[in-house]
């Protein structure tokens, strides 16, 4: 089957789809949108998260038939549109909340989620918030800086402040 839908603003046309594809494969194989990850394949750990029409989905567990005529943004529909580093993307590069890197992708779309919902979330609300996001790397206390400096910049109005 072909799916049609759009991709980060860009309309995006995916054929030769498989009924049980997921969203992930498709973005990542077929569209050349490789940033959101694949790890569980089973929603448990977060690192697939893309907005499928202004919110935040497990991206493993969205056939792809589902996103006909959706809207999906991924990782990569972050940044800004000269390319540059997005101020979520920013703030975990600055907090140094990037190891390995396969998580990433889903915190920064759950960050960013969040950030939209409520600027200046307390502590136990970013936990709760990126509470479906694992993390094998850290100890999450960097994950946590990234998103505290991501919200003072945001409520600062500027990506440069502290």
């Amino acid at each position: 089957m072909k799916v049609t839908f759009t991709a980060n603003g860009r309309p995006v046309e995916a054929d030769d789809v498989w009924e049980g594809e997921s969203l992930l494969y498709v973005l990542r194989e077929r569209v050349g949108l490789p940033g959101s990850k694949n790890a569980c394949e089973q929603g448990e750990c977060g690192s697939c998260t893309v907005y499928l029409d202004g919110l935040p989905v497990c991206s493993c567990l969205v056939a792809a038939g589902q996103v006909q005529d959706r809207e999906v943004r991924t990782v990569e529909g972050l940044g800004t549109e000269d390319g540059e580093l997005g101020l979520v993307q920013q703030a975990f590069v600055d907090a140094g909340a990037v190891q390995c890197g396969f998580c990433t992708p889903g915190l920064l779309v759950q960050t960013d989620a969040l950030l939209a919902e409520d600027p200046q979330p307390s502590d136990d609300d970013i936990r709760e918030a990126l509470s479906g996001n694992l993390c094998r790397c850290t100890g999450y206390e960097k994950i946590m800086d990234a998103v505290r400096l991501a919200s003072a910049r945001a409520c600062a109005g500027t990506e440069g402040a502290a």
